[in-house]
């Protein structure tokens, strides 16, 4: 990308020329504070990139790749489907649980430590599932692969930042988007493709070779940060304390979504709100807490959060009502379904890096305002669709829902992690992964409710709502410019 720079770039390396430079405020020994670093030169850049995109596709594939798997779980280990969910659930729950305080521990030993232990773990994990041969062992095992994913969710954003030169991010965290799609467009295909001529076991098994592959690259060749700080310690009653909120968080959101007994979820939200403010009180004390207030104080930062939140909500809410539009309104069958519904994520493959690129000539919070009115227009065209609409009248509404989301995810990556600290970067990017869940979570509880309220209306309603949320994710956008 520049052929002038060296091509085995080191923090070390840097470190010797040009000495500690640091941010304001910046604490002593951190050598994220390297104003000098800039990337990785050819050819290592190819290897590192390499490996980042192996790790993410990896975990978000793992993320989706079950659900088509579900009834052929639950039938061949004897349990019911609502059991078999927890497969699913238990991977999601610990990575929401643990994300934060793995991104902490980047930033105090090592990002590319955290992420190499993390593609380890979930080979291991993944050597598990396929292994198992009971609903017990299966869930214990997804959720020892979830620790792994969860690693490799927390740093993944942050490596990209060091890994790219700096003219360069925006196409790098735009590429890192178009990944994340491509798995999420690839998942159930893949899924299918395996069941149809194997057992549902090498769903897991065919993650080992990959596993092992990415870890030998990301060994060899992602820049080592190391960035003790005097003074700062990994503090594991804030670790225990966070998982604690955030399982109380998911877990209430999944009990009310699974029709739990109302006093059993009441009394989840009362150990939430009581932990929760123990854990808000002890983070607000901290000069580096795992919760970044530190973060969340800076305007930029905290409306990119509010943005992401707002908008990973919506997207969930149509993503999982469009299935039963389609069903209810249209009458169409799982294929039907799955073919129509790959328009979203598959244009976003094209659309993110576009979007990257146009970082550094337009503001992003006008392209995540662009975006984000973009994708609520085509919530309220889905939502006022016709019940005679063609195929290709459903594709191309989906098509500028998924078109608005790659202008939108992109710049607002970009201007989030640039807005915060080299040396809270981990902490950034961890931000960034929980505000996604967060928003997922929510937007799933939130159609549960709906259909609760509403039957069969619900799936119109419920885009209805994403229209509206979209909207107020493009003025907490456009609002950035200001700050």
């Amino acid at each position: 990308m520049n052929k002038a720079r060296p091509a085995e770039n080191t923090y070390t390396s840097n470190r010797a020329a040009y000495g500690p430079e640091r941010h304001q405020g910046e604490p002593e020994g951190s050598i994220t504070g390297d104003l000098n670093w800039n990337g990785l030169g050819r050819p290592r850049i190819f290897y590192a990139v390499a490996s980042i995109w192996c790790g993410i596709f990896l975990s978000v594939v793992d993320g989706n790749i079950c659900n088509v798997a579900l009834p052929t779980i639950a039938q061949e280990l004897g349990v019911s489907s609502a059991d078999s969910i927890w497969v699913v659930n238990s991977f999601q729950l610990i990575i929401m649980m643990t994300l934060l305080s793995f991104s902490s521990l980047g930033e105090l030993f090592s990002y590319k430590r955290v992420y190499v232990t993390g593609v380890v773990l979930f080979t291991i994990g993944s050597l598990f599932c396929s292994l198992s041969h009971t609903l017990p062992l299966l869930i214990a095992a997804r959720a020892f692969q979830g620790i792994g994913a969860s690693m490799i969710m927390s740093v993944n954003t942050t490596l990209v930042k060091i890994i790219y030169p700096k003219e360069y991010l925006g196409k790098g965290v735009g590429l890192n988007a178009t990944v994340v799609a491509l798995a999420a467009v690839t998942g159930p295909t893949i899924a299918a493709g395996i069941l149809s001529v194997a057992t549902w076991p090498w769903l897991f098994a065919i993650n080992i070779p990959v596993g092992i592959v990415t870890f030998l690259m990301a060994s060899r060749h992602l820049p080592d940060n190391p960035t003790h700080v005097q003074g700062r310690h990994f503090n594991v009653r804030d670790a225990l304390l966070n998982a604690a909120v955030f399982g109380l968080l998911i877990g209430s959101i999944e009990m009310y979504s699974h029709g739990a007994r109302p006093a059993v979820v009441l009394a989840g939200v009362a150990l939430l709100a009581v932990l929760g403010y123990i854990y808000v009180r002890s983070q607000l004390g901290r000069k580096y807490p795992m919760l970044p207030f530190d973060l969340l104080r800076i305007p930029v930062f905290s409306l990119s959060v509010v943005t992401s939140v707002i908008s990973f909500t919506a997207q969930m809410i149509a993503m999982i009502a469009i299935p039963f539009m389609l069903l209810h309104t249209f009458g169409m069958n799982a294929v039907e379904t799955g073919l129509l519904m790959t328009s979203w994520p598959l244009v976003i493959m094209f659309v993110a890096p576009v979007a990257g690129s146009l970082i550094g000539k337009v503001h992003p919070g006008i392209l995540g305002c662009f975006g984000m009115l973009l994708m609520s227009a085509g919530c309220f065209l889905l939502c006022y669709i016709p019940e005679d609409a063609t195929h290709f009248d459903i594709v191309w509404r989906l098509m500028m829902c998924g078109a608005g989301f790659g202008f939108f995810q992109s710049p607002n990556n970009h201007m989030l992690l640039s807005s915060a600290p080299n040396y809270r970067a981990g902490s950034a990017g961890g931000m960034l992964a929980t505000a996604r869940l967060t928003g997922q979570s929510t937007g799933a509880a939130l159609v549960a409710l709906m259909f609760h309220l509403f039957g069969n209306r619900a799936p119109h309603d419920a885009m209805l709502l994403a229209g509206i949320l979209t909207v107020f994710s493009a003025i907490s956008s456009v609002s950035r410019i200001r700050k």
